[in-house]
């Protein structure tokens, strides 16, 4: 009659290399994994425990800086000027209208350009 089971599948005794590498691996990477958890622990801790407004820190760094020059002035006349100039109106005598200069040939721009106007 002959043999009901054969072996087929190659010699399943040698080279068995693949369970050990898998395991060293596997651990390889859990160790790499526990120090990285524990580097970006001590990462966030010092971190503050908030950070600055930013808007905040250029407002009190302008109003320092407006400080350190009203200090430079020797008798406070930089301040009195300042005051002064906001208070008063100086009439220069120039009208703040615009008068455009128009020619006589087109009655239209000043440039003489009769699509504008």
């Amino acid at each position: 009659m002959g043999t009901f089971a054969v072996n087929n599948f190659g010699d399943t005794r040698s080279g068995g290399l693949a369970g050990p590498m898998g395991l060293f691996i596997i651990v390889l990477l859990s160790i790499a994994t526990v120090l990285l958890i524990r580097n970006m622990n001590k990462r966030v801790r010092r971190l503050p425990d908030s950070f600055p407004d930013v808007r905040q820190t250029q407002r009190e760094a302008e109003i320092a800086r407006l400080n350190a020059d009203l200090e430079r002035s020797d008798d406070g006349t930089v301040a009195d000027r300042v005051d002064a100039d906001r208070s008063t109106v100086v009439d220069t005598g120039v009208d703040d209208e615009v008068k455009a200069v128009t020619t006589e040939r087109d009655g239209g721009s000043a440039d003489g350009d009769p699509r504008r106007v």
